[in-house]
């Protein structure tokens, strides 16, 4: 009886907790290609995770096109030395993904190393079997 209990239990904390469908698996396969390229500053991964459309915002208000965005982390204008995702979330509606996240990174723009925490909303779309980034928004989190 006891082991028929604990067997019932645990059915039940594994059907609580969310199944990621193969959408949100395949998105989140996107984002972390676009942090490791992010880093290495691989241009032609850049290009590829990116669509041709892309609007990516910085918390200061600067937006980029895809060029200036893939050239300014390719260059090592922007460069990334870590990045850390932490909390994120991904919401999908048909063939358009958004996922939430904090980025918390360590960077050497310029020769001068910082860091930065910021909250990131991306919008990918699914073209084909493939997710691409059409939309970066950064936004400082409050303190």
């Amino acid at each position: 009886m006891k082991k028929i209990f604990l067997v019932f239990i645990a059915l039940v904390c594994t059907s609580q907790m969310k199944a990621q469908t193969k959408d949100e698996k395949a998105v989140s396969d996107a984002v972390e290609k676009m942090r490791l390229a992010m880093i290495s500053g691989d241009r032609a991964e850049l290009e590829n995770i990116s669509s041709t459309n892309l609007s990516y915002g910085h918390s200061s208000g600067k937006i980029e096109d895809k060029a200036a965005f893939v050239e300014s982390i390719a260059s090592g204008k922007s460069d990334f030395v870590s990045i850390d995702l932490k909390n994120q979330s991904i919401q999908i509606s048909g063939h358009t993904a958004i996922v939430r996240h904090e980025l918390h990174a360590k960077t050497n723009d310029g020769g001068k190393p910082g860091e930065v925490h910021l909250g990131i909303m991306l919008v990918w779309q699914k073209f084909g079997k493939d997710w691409k980034l059409i939309g970066r928004q950064a936004f400082k989190l409050p303190q």
